[in-house]
């Protein structure tokens, strides 16, 4: 009875722990001038090993990015895959779950890397919220500058650390 109450357990903690991901993402891209460069960035984007769909909108150069389910997502894998196809990411808004997921002094970690929320005012965060990466590489420069004049601040910081706008 007792290993069964301990892989109960075991069980609802995995469980939790997989509703913190990211979900999906519009991923904006500079320089795309025919559907030929669109489909190129698609198909390179398409072998990460978290993407489980996009689908293409080529009036406004945009690509939703569907990611597969507990299956960590790294965005600078996303970045370099558009940069490798000869473009720049113009925009990058993830839909993250904060199922589970707690925010301290407006950090929080996810696979290693840690989240800076440069706005988030230490507000309580639940569910799916859209965030939006506001650093090189990510943003136009105009939303770098703005943002990057706010970085620095406390928290436990491991691996990667990512600029985030709600």
């Amino acid at each position: 009875m007792k290993t069964f109450k301990i892989v109960i357990a075991i069980l609802a903690f995995t469980v939790n722990i997989a509703h913190a991901q990211f979900i999906k993402a519009e991923l904006q891209v500079n320089g795309l001038t025919c559907s030929l460069c669109s489909k190129a960035t698609e198909k390179s984007l398409r072998t990460l090993p978290f993407v489980g769909d996009i689908k293409v909108d080529l009036n406004r150069n945009i690509f939703l990015i569907f990611f597969k389910d507990n299956v960590p997502v790294n965005l600078d894998q996303i970045n370099k895959k558009v940069e490798n196809s000869g473009f720049f990411i113009n925009n990058l808004k993830a839909t993250f779950n904060f199922t589970n997921i707690h925010v301290v002094n407006n950090y929080f970690s996810y696979t290693g890397d840690t989240y800076r929320l440069v706005n988030g005012g230490n507000k309580e965060l639940n569910g799916p919220v859209a965030l939006t990466v506001v650093e090189k590489g990510f943003a136009p420069p105009s939303v770098y500058k703005k943002y990057n004049s706010q970085a620095g601040g406390s928290g436990t910081k491991t691996g990667r650390v990512y600029q985030v706008a709600i």
